[in-house]
């Protein structure tokens, strides 16, 4: 399978690892100056473009942080009371 400029990009999600189990998902959500602030609302969280750039911003974050990328529209539908 070739990757090129017409392959698929998915928005995704940088989240972290909870602490302590029962701890509620949290989720990056950068400030207008590059911080790095943390939220509870998927929606809220900054989507990156593909699976691809959330994985480079969470390989960014300090390692004690344990953060990884998953998709935004499984997370986000996942969130929503149904």
């Amino acid at each position: 399978m070739s990757v090129g400029p017409d392959t698929l990009t998915h928005p995704a999600l940088v989240s972290r690892a909870t602490v302590r189990s029962g701890d509620e998902p949290t989720y990056l959500q950068l400030t207008p100056g590059g911080q790095a602030a943390w939220t509870l609302d998927a929606a809220a969280a900054t989507a990156f473009p593909s699976m691809r750039e959330a994985t480079r911003a969470a390989m960014r974050l300090p390692s004690s942080i344990k953060a990884f990328s998953l998709l935004r529209d499984m997370e986000v539908t996942l969130a929503t009371p149904h």
